[in-house]
């Protein structure tokens, strides 16, 4: 008879030495299992995959423990240090990670619903295929991490700070980004709705070729942002910093910018039907034609591309841009 080797992908995977649920692990019990993991990832037949749902872990550093594609349900990681940990794959349902250190540490394909990473440090992080439903992550450091292709859905990032995170065709339903801090990022093609962004601090920010629609970006800071060929449509950028931002070729129909400092903001190409411009200052805007203009809304409230005050007219030669004055 040949020999039976288990793989990661059997479904008889073993499940004896799992540790029932609200046990407190200690350092030679979590040795056992984590050497019982390594066999299984490296398909041997005396692995057994790691199996920690609903343990409190110990208080001990676990920097570089490898728990990749574990059963970590229900897990206990508050106020753990894992800096650079390996929990690609894994199963991270209703755990709790909040304070815990993550610094450099691969949580990509990671599974998150219903998870608190309340105040985690996890900057640097791989975050890859990450996906987040109604997940907590305030006050969570994200500074420079891959959120490539991740999935968020009705989760929190009030303050969290995502200074320079790559987010490249991200996608985000109905979260809460709240006072975040986004300065830098890059969320080329990048998929945004329903989102709530207001007070966000994301200068210099990248959301060319992005769709974010139906979002909130009250008194957002997005001076130089680039939302070049982005879909903008039915967005609130009410009271928002706009200073020099580009908006070349994107679709505005219909957003609200009522009050927003758009200074010296590039317009080429831009789609603005129904766009409102109500009290927003326009000095030095660029790019904006009489047509794009005059299909927008202006008020006497307005300061028009050339410093005068509107509502735009067409003929008066008012989009035509004047001195930057910042």
């Amino acid at each position: 008879m040949p020999e039976t080797v288990h793989s990661p992908s059997s479904s008889e995977e073993h499940s004896p030495a799992a540790p029932p649920i609200g046990k407190r692990l200690g350092p030679a019990a979590l040795h056992r299992l984590l050497e019982a993991h390594r066999a299984w990832l490296e398909r041997r037949p005396e692995g057994i995959r790691a199996t920690l749902q609903g343990v409190l872990l110990p208080d001990v550093a676990l920097d570089r423990l490898n728990l990749e594609r574990a059963n970590l349900k229900a897990a206990n990681f508050i106020h753990n240090r894992m800096s650079g940990a390996n929990l690609s794959g894994a199963d991270l349902q209703f755990a709790d990670l909040s304070d815990a250190t993550l610094i450099e540490a691969d949580l990509s394909r990671a599974e998150f619903t219903d998870a608190r990473l309340a105040c985690a440090l996890l900057a640097g992080a791989n975050l890859t295929q990450v996906r987040f439903l109604r997940a907590s992550l305030r006050g969570a450091n994200l500074r420079q991490v891959q959120l490539l292709e991740a999935s968020m859905e009705e989760s929190d990032f009030t303050g969290a700070d995502l200074h320079e995170a790559r987010m490249l065709q991200a996608k985000a339903l109905d979260c809460n980004f709240a006072q975040a801090n986004l300065k830098g990022a890059n969320l080329h093609h990048c998929a945004f709705r329903c989102c709530k962004l207001p007070e966000i601090s994301a200068a210099g920010s990248n959301w060319a070729t992005a769709t974010v629609q139906n979002c909130e970006f009250r008194r957002a800071d997005l001076t130089s942002a680039r939302f070049d060929r982005a879909d903008l449509r039915q967005n609130s950028f009410w009271n928002a910093t706009l200073c020099r931002a580009s908006f070349q070729s994107a679709r505005l129909n219909g957003a609200n910018l009522e009050g927003a400092d758009l200074r010296g903001a590039r317009f080429h190409d831009a789609a603005t039907m129904s766009a409102n411009f109500r009290g927003a200052n326009l000095r030095a805007a660029q790019g904006l034609t009489q047509t794009q203009l005059g299909q927008t809304r202006t008020d006497r409230n307005t300061i028009l591309p050339d410093g005068s005050h509107g509502p735009f007219l067409l003929g008066s030669g008012a989009h035509r841009p004047g001195r930057l004055q910042i």
